[in-house]
């Protein structure tokens, strides 16, 4: 009877044991499993809005940094929360703070100034010279539209009247027509002036329209196009990884512009632009920074008036307020 009854003990407390170390294990992987977080989910254009981030996609552990080729495929996405963050077009941004009423927040500027206007022949000097002539463009009712319009009205030229616009191309066809000698002025955004003039050598870039919108504004504004907006959710949740990231970004903005050709090789590995050799190239005309948000308010208030002024569906119907501009952990 004894040695049954220890044997039945013996037995209990093996089985005791392993529930144990079972349990101990689930609480261990339960553990591991909250501690491990996320990956954060961001889109980024193909082209100057995501050359910015060519180092930072290398970074597959804590980032998952999807490219898309055009501002229409990430904003659904954004709005429903498949996206944490994106870079976008800078209009879009407020567009997407006033659609949400104030669920996407800016978190920084990542992209000044990208377009030029391009031309086969010599004829053109300044902007006064392109008065009676036809300029081809891409992006009616986007962001070129409302630049070059400010900008030929400030030089006292009327679109439309002195100036003739065609938007009928995008910006590969329009930037294959200059190639072929099609179309002898064009405004283009980088890098389709590289690629261009690597076709056409003899090709002109008269007019730097960052240089054009400074003018113009008396200093007083900025060409800001490219930025980084954030879902306020996100924020509110992970703001001490959100500041991680900003801070990698700035390490790999600065990467892009200090080591062109590795970033070069990066961008045609991750897609961002098609030929590493066409990228080395086009960055320094690209204007690809990082200007926190709370440093790019005022760039991007003057920049966001003028586009109110000239169409006020362009920002969204109203320009962002203060709650629009992440101001760190601290302030949110």
């Amino acid at each position: 009877m004894k040695k049954k009854m220890g044997i039945f003990i013996m037995a209990l407390v093996l089985i005791i044991s392993t529930l144990f170390a079972v349990g101990c294990s689930n609480s261990s992987n339960n553990t591991a499993s909250q501690t491990k977080k996320e990956k954060i989910k961001i889109a980024a254009l193909k082209g100057p809005t995501g050359m910015g981030m060519a180092k930072l996609m290398e970074d597959k552990e804590n980032y998952s940094i999807t490219l898309y080729d055009s501002p229409d495929q990430i904003t659904s996405k954004l709005i429903n929360g498949e996206l944490d963050g994106a870079a976008v077009p800078s209009n879009l941004a407020s567009i997407l703070y006033n659609k949400t009423k104030g669920s996407i927040k800016l978190v920084g500027i990542n992209t000044l100034g990208v377009l030029y206007i391009v031309e086969n022949g010599n004829a053109v000097k300044s902007i006064a010279d392109l008065k009676g002539k036809t300029i081809y463009s891409s992006d009616k009712g986007a962001t070129p539209e409302f630049i070059l319009n400010y900008i030929l009205r400030k030089n006292g030229l009327e679109p439309g009247k002195d100036v003739i616009i065609d938007y009928k191309m995008n910006h590969s066809d329009l930037a294959a027509a200059v190639a072929a000698k099609k179309v002898d002025l064009a405004v283009l955004p980088e890098p389709f002036v590289t690629t261009t003039k690597m076709k056409d050598s003899s090709l002109q870039v008269p007019i730097d329209l960052t240089k054009e919108w400074d003018k113009a504004s008396n200093g007083q504004s900025k060409l800001a196009m490219g930025t980084i907006v954030f879902r306020k959710s996100f924020i509110d949740k992970r703001g001490k990884d959100l500041d991680n990231f900003l801070n990698k970004y700035k390490e790999s903005v600065n990467f892009v512009n200090s080591k062109k050709t590795e970033a070069g090789k990066l961008m045609e590995k991750d897609g961002i632009i098609p030929k590493a050799k066409v990228a080395e190239m086009a960055i320094p005309n690209s204007n690809i920074v990082f200007i926190s948000a709370k440093d790019g308010k005022q760039i991007l208030q003057k920049f966001y008036e003028v586009l109110y002024e000239s169409d006020p569906k362009s920002v969204g119907g109203k320009i962002p307020d203060e709650n629009f501009y992440y101001s760190g952990t601290k302030g949110n």
